[in-house]
């Protein structure tokens, strides 16, 4: 009796499915919406599979062709790009961008003729692009690596915008990805902080954008294995309200902090409550900001002491390229 009561009721959430995907076909909302994520799940793949059989003249035949083929090209993978022992510091710091640069969004368009969803490669975004940036440069003890964001303003929005940047023999640059050519990679050719910091300040002004505030992070240790947290806000410069002079010398006081922070020595392994609230920028909650004596409060707003602190506080920080 209970599974017949069951088979009634299923038969009634089938009939009630026929009905709305009969109603999208007759004119409702003409797609689905793919809330599983990627890869896409079976589940989501057959129901796409009966939209096209339901939208297309030939949709059942066309559908049974393009599932059975065996001659679909391959989705390719990028290498993880290596080295010469005499390969620069500036064509590894290439290589990395390029290889960046192969996992961005026009991968997805390639999926539409694939047989079934990679799993490897997937596009990523301006976050995990930092991420990767700082793996893969973690072998390269020559060249130091920071956190280096943007908030911009455009048409009554606000845009987030994070980069790798990157310091070797005097020089800066950025590792990075975006939709702009000029909001990503940067070659190690930049003379200081500022330069590189003026530099994505005039691709913003390219199209239209006010940039408002640059956040900088700490040098990143080489060490995959170290317990320290990455700095995402070591000093967060208010680029409207200081002047150009103002902006030079809180970006040289930053420099002189990254550099003070190489060769110190690391943290203790932290406690079970503290290591359990790690984790990316976009997670967890906000932990209690430290009161900021009066000798450490710069023009520029909030400036981080040397202390570790917690990756949390960059609570509510956005993402989009």
């Amino acid at each position: 009796m209970l599974s017949a009561a069951s088979g009634s009721l299923q038969e009634r959430d089938e009939e009630q499915e026929d009905e709305g995907e009969e109603e999208l076909r007759d004119g409702g909302v003409p797609f689905y919406v793919n809330r599983g994520g990627l890869p896409v799940d079976e589940e989501t793949w057959e129901r796409m599979w009966r939209q096209v059989a339901r939208i297309h003249p030939n949709g059942e035949a066309l559908g049974r062709d393009i599932r059975r083929a065996t001659d679909l090209p391959k989705i390719p993978i990028p290498s993880v790009p290596t080295y010469q022992p005499t390969t620069t510091v500036p064509q590894r710091l290439e290589a990395i961008q390029k290889y960046i640069r192969e996992l961005q969004y026009p991968l997805t368009e390639l999926m539409d003729i694939a047989k079934e969803m990679t799993r490897e490669a997937l596009p990523i975004k301006c976050l995990e692009a930092v991420i990767l940036g700082i793996y893969l440069t973690n072998n390269m003890p020559g060249v130091e690596r920071f956190p280096l964001s943007f908030q911009s303003y455009f048409s009554g929005n606000q845009f987030h915008h994070i980069v790798l940047g990157v310091h070797s023999g005097g020089r800066f640059g950025a590792l990075g990805i975006s939709r702009r050519e000029d909001l990503m990679f940067k070659p190690l050719e930049l003379r200081t902080l500022m330069d590189l910091v003026q530099d994505f300040e005039g691709a913003y002004r390219g199209y239209w954008h006010t940039l408002r505030k640059v956040r900088i992070g700490q040098y990143v240790s080489h060490n995959p294995h170290s317990v320290e947290q990455i700095e995402w806000k070591h000093s967060v410069l208010d680029v409207e309200k200081l002047s150009k002079e103002e902006l030079r010398k809180e970006l040289e006081r930053h420099t002189r902090d990254m550099r003070l922070k190489i060769g110190k020595p690391l943290p203790p392994s932290p406690t079970k409550d503290r290591r359990n609230s790690m984790g990316s920028p976009l997670k967890g909650p906000a932990s209690p900001m430290r009161r900021i004596s009066r000798a450490e409060r710069r023009p520029s707003g909030e400036k981080r002491g040397l202390e570790q602190k917690s990756s949390a506080d960059i609570n509510g920080y956005q993402i989009r390229v």
